[in-house]
């Protein structure tokens, strides 16, 4: 209250000219003295009496104004309370009070179940958590208080407590809701073998066929608001609010059964493949989107559901074999335009997975004939020759016929890669199991054949794609593309024996995923001079594999009374991945068994190879451990220990049982 002593300070002024005018005349100065006396005393008693009366009035204004702050937050609209660090409401305002309906000190944890010990750890001052109560949505808002000064704000003390406040989010969340719900979301229906199917069934009724299910898709689409428009015969554009999305994955896109359930007398069932876009930036996108689901689709085999999220992929269906196409347009297309590429490159590199088999070398050497016989120079990225594909490899190494540097290793390769070089990518369409996935990101001009189905990992920028899961091997895919790539090629012995081997090993002999193309592959092969029995005598094991082979089908574990599960040991085993894969597929002649899995620990990871006839997709269980192959034939590679690895698995073939995925 410096306004107070102000008269106070003006007497030492006064004093001081008073002192001056005494040394001008002292009688002037008496008579000053006087005043001077007389309003010192008058400063004095008014500081005093002031001060006594200024200070209770602020005690006074204090008091009243601590009981109006107390009474406007009682008042506020906005919920707000204290509580301590034990979650314990010491107080709430009547607003708080409304909305939980609180009589008495409760919990915070009792009344928003989303409150943990864990979220009240606050890094700072101040925290927010998202509360549910009463089907309303909150946000609360909580602040740190401290009573004591010289403590910090993290400090864990009795002496804190929680102010919380609530906001009622529950419109927004909603307008938001619908907004998302409203969005446009772009698809594409493919009927997989329309042309198939209407040529199973006689004429008459080829276009009671084609209506009965366009009625089933517009029927089931109807009822979802759906725009649908017919592109061509077999192929359908669709557009759906977002909302329905969720109702499509519910009932796991029913419509493929019901299109497939559609029959009047055709001995071949029609399938359908859906790509649905979502959550794109704009319609173009979304659309966009869908094109790359249903190519996603289509690769994988048909007969199933892709969805597009932005850079998710979820995959629905897919359950059933595709069946074999009778036409060879599409391999003689793909190998004309296969041929228009490699002769615009000076130089050709040919890679298949890691750990190569004998269906990637196979492959991989067709595409060398192909490359040598249109003048091209090509080399084949293998890093690691392993016991199974030794007795193939022989034949090349040191052959004369075949330059010294045929076979090279990754370094080597992205020395030789430039701008005037193809890379052919054989029997692998992941780039993560390449053998080099490094050369992926500096080509510019990248070729995939593959037999495998697609998974949401894929070699972007491919400049020109080949992929057919219903083909027995990529040799099978190559020996097609020979025939067509040039007039009067001619394969040499060593040659067409690695391609004729690649198809015996995929097939399993001829007794697993052959067609009638698989054997007029085989024909061809024939024909080039492969020679059955020196390809068989390649395939025969020794004694350690052979008995490691044994202990696995000994020690293998029935699970659920239908699966066999295996563990591999590794130990002094040259191609310890190729014993497991052959332990699989022998568990697979076990009555009542309709999937086997064994289980390889290799270089640090645990290789699965599954296995099935028809009873059982293993491809889509593959896929949840991050693998993937055919529904017959497939495989994944995890980073953990063995124990956790079978019980993955395990864990893996429960879920999906009980989702009814399997």
């Amino acid at each position: 209250m410096w306004y107070l002593r102000m008269p106070l300070m003006l007497i030492a002024l006064l004093a001081g000219m008073n002192a001056w005018l005494y040394t001008y005349d002292i009688r002037i100065g008496a008579v000053v003295s006087i005043f001077v006396i007389i309003y010192s005393v008058c400063a004095v008693v008014s500081y005093f009496y002031s001060k006594t009366r200024h200070v209770q009035e602020m005690v006074d204004f204090a008091a009243d104004y601590a009981q109006v702050q107390k009474q406007l937050i009682k008042d506020l609209e906005l919920p707000y309370g204290l509580m301590d660090k034990t979650g314990r409401i010491m107080w709430m305002n009547k607003e708080m009070e409304r909305v939980i309906a609180a009589d008495g000190f409760k919990y915070i944890f009792t009344l928003f179940h989303e409150v943990t010990e864990e979220t009240m750890r606050f890094e700072g001052s101040k925290n927010t958590v998202n509360v549910t109560y009463k089907d309303r949505s909150y946000r609360m808002d909580m602040d740190l208080l401290n009573f004591d000064e010289n403590l910090n704000e993290n400090t864990d003390t009795d002496n804190c407590i929680i102010a919380f406040y609530l906001f009622d989010e529950t419109e927004k969340l909603r307008l938001q809701k619908e907004n998302i719900d409203q969005k446009m979301v772009a698809g594409l229906i493919y009927l997989d073998n329309y042309d198939d199917a209407m040529e199973s069934v006689e004429d008459v009724r080829r276009s009671l066929l084609s209506a009965l299910i366009d009625r089933k898709i517009n029927k089931y689409f109807s009822s979802m608001n759906a725009v649908v428009k017919k592109l061509e015969k077999d192929k359908i554009f669709l557009v759906i609010q977002q909302k329905y999305v969720s109702q499509l994955q519910s009932n796991k896109f029913s419509i493929l059964d019901e299109i497939k359930s559609v029959s009047i007398g055709n001995e071949m069932a029609v399938t359908a493949s859906i790509g649905l876009g979502v959550n794109g930036e704009n319609y173009v996108q979304n659309c966009e989107y869908s094109r790359v689901a249903i190519d996603l689709a289509l690769g994988r085999g048909g007969d199933q559901a892709v969805i597009k999220d932005g850079d998710k992929m979820y995959f629905y269906g897919g359950k059933t074999k595709q069946v074999e196409k009778n036409t060879r347009v599409k391999a003689r297309v793909k190998a004309h335009a296969l041929r228009e590429l490699l002769e615009t490159k000076d130089k050709v590199i040919i890679m298949g997975h890691q750990l190569s088999d004998i269906d990637a070398i196979g492959a991989a050497v067709g595409v060398y004939r192909i490359c040598k016989t249109i003048n091209k120079r090509a080399y084949i990225i293998l890093n690691e020759i392993t016991n199974s594909v030794r007795p193939m490899m022989e034949r090349f190494i040191g052959n004369e016929d075949y330059e010294e540097d045929m076979f090279i290793q990754n370094s080597r390769a992205l020395e030789l890669i430039d701008n005037n070089t193809a890379v052919v990518v054989v029997d692998v369409n992941r780039p993560s199991y390449v053998e080099c996935p490094e050369i992926l990101n500096i080509a510019k001009a990248i070729v995939i054949l593959d037999h495998h189905r697609q998974s949401s990992e894929i070699i972007e920028n491919a400049s020109l794609s080949y992929i057919e899961p219903y083909a027995s091997s990529a040799s099978e895919m190559v020996a097609e593309i020979l025939q067509y790539i040039y007039d009067g090629l001619k394969l040499k012995q060593p040659e067409a024996d690695a391609l004729y081997g690649g198809i015996l090993l995929d097939t399993q002999n001829f007794t697993n995923g052959t067609g009638v193309r698989t054997f007029e592959a085989a024909a061809y092969l024939k024909k080039n001079g492969a020679n059955v029995t020196r390809v068989t005598r390649m395939f025969r094991d020794d004694m350690q594999d052979f008995k490691a082979r044994a202990d696995v089908i000994k020690s293998a574990e029935i699970y659920e009374d239908k699966y066999a599960i295996s563990v591999l040991l590794a130990e002094n085993l040259d191609s310890p991945t190729v014993v497991g894969a052959q332990a699989a597929n022998e568990l697979l002649n076990v009555k009542d068994i309709c999937a086997s899995f064994v289980l390889t620990n290799y270089n640090g990871k645990i290789y699965v190879s599954a296995r099935s006839i028809d009873e059982l997709n293993v491809q889509v269980v593959m896929e949840r451990l991050g693998g993937g192959g055919h529904m017959n034939t497939a495989g994944a590679q995890l980073e953990c220990s063995m124990d956790e690895a079978v019980e993955k698995l395990k864990a893996t073939l429960d879920e999906m049982t009980k989702s009814g995925d399997l």
